[in-house]
């Protein structure tokens, strides 16, 4: 009978869980863990204060407006809350009966994040401007706010990384790849972006952990800015701390299916990084850098000399 089959399955996952407690894919413990889906929910309740009259209840007034954005406001506090103190409790080890620090750093955090949620709509606003300006097939800012995956990518990415700033890891690490399962952009939460910044297409981009990104930056579909080699320790253990991830300086624009790679790489401001370049060095301010049958091929932008390879194929 398939009862007594189902019955030894059972049995077997029983005994592989009670016999190597401490293995890393199972969780006993007296602090529980965020709730993925509480946070995916989250992330909607705060679209609808950062974006008013976008997302949520539509018709949305300056009649009605105070009312809404104190209702979300409410339920923001009261929902992320618990799942803050979750993660603190998890990651401090303490009895969440007893732990009063962990209950009043929670709430502080989320007092801090909503109060910075002004700022936030600030950066956001300039994001959408940068769409605009950058691209052609826009036609309006509610085409970019209701349809740009680039867009949504990056106000999850400046929510998310509010909390790892603030030493959480695991609710922004839910949420950013939230993000990346829903837009294709996969940007860790650690990474630091300017202002104005506007990711095209977006598929398939990856922007690790300790990139830096300045102002006024556009980047296209399969951009990958990533770690060349993940530095080690004497007992060959990993260095998680370090500038693995590259620098792009300023109104620098990287197109489609660039890799750079290198904590040490610096990409000076005003650059153009043509499509499908491999790069792992500097390259100074105003360069242009394109693929040639020769190799990479770097320029001064100020230059009146096009690079041969740029040449024949206009």
């Amino acid at each position: 009978m398939n009862k007594k089959r189902l019955k030894n399955v059972a049995e077997s996952i029983l005994e592989s869980v009670t016999t190597q407690s401490e293995k890393a894919i199972q969780h006993f413990d007296s602090s529980p863990l965020p709730d993925k889906e509480i946070l995916y929910e989250l992330i909607q309740d705060i679209f609808v204060v950062l974006f008013p009259g976008y997302f949520g209840r539509s018709g949305m007034s300056f009649d009605s407006i105070e009312m809404r954005i104190s209702y979300r406001v409410a339920r923001i506090y009261e929902i992320l809350k618990p799942q803050i103190y979750r993660e603190m409790i998890h990651g401090c080890r303490k009895d969440p009966k007893n732990c009063s620090i962990c209950e009043e750093a929670a709430e502080e955090l989320v007092l801090n994040f909503l109060e910075t949620i002004p700022s936030i709509r600030d950066w956001l606003d300039m994001d959408v401007e940068a769409a605009f300006k950058n691209d052609p097939a826009a036609g309006n800012f509610d085409e970019i706010i209701f349809s740009y995956p680039g867009l949504e990518a990056i106000s999850v990415h400046r929510i998310a990384h509010f909390f790892y700033q603030n030493g959480l890891r695991i609710i922004p690490r839910i949420m950013s790849e939230w993000a990346h399962s829903k837009t294709g952009v996969d940007i860790h939460p650690g990474a630091v972006i300017g202002q104005s910044f506007f990711i095209d297409h977006g598929t398939g981009v990856v922007i690790g952990e300790t990139t830096i990104i300045g102002d006024n930056v556009t980047i296209y579909q399969g951009v990958t800015l990533g770690a060349l080699n993940f530095p080690k320790d004497k007992e060959g253990k990993i260095i998680r701390n370090s500038k693995r991830h590259p620098t792009i300086c300023n109104s620098t624009v990287i197109y489609a299916g660039a890799t750079i790679l290198g904590g040490e790489t610096v990409i000076g401001e005003h650059s153009v990084i043509g499509g499908n370049v491999w790069l792992t060095e500097s390259v100074p301010a105003n360069s242009r850098v394109v693929i040639c049958d020769s190799g990479i091929k770097i320029t001064d932008r100020g230059s009146p000399k096009i690079p041969e390879c740029i040449r024949e194929q206009q």
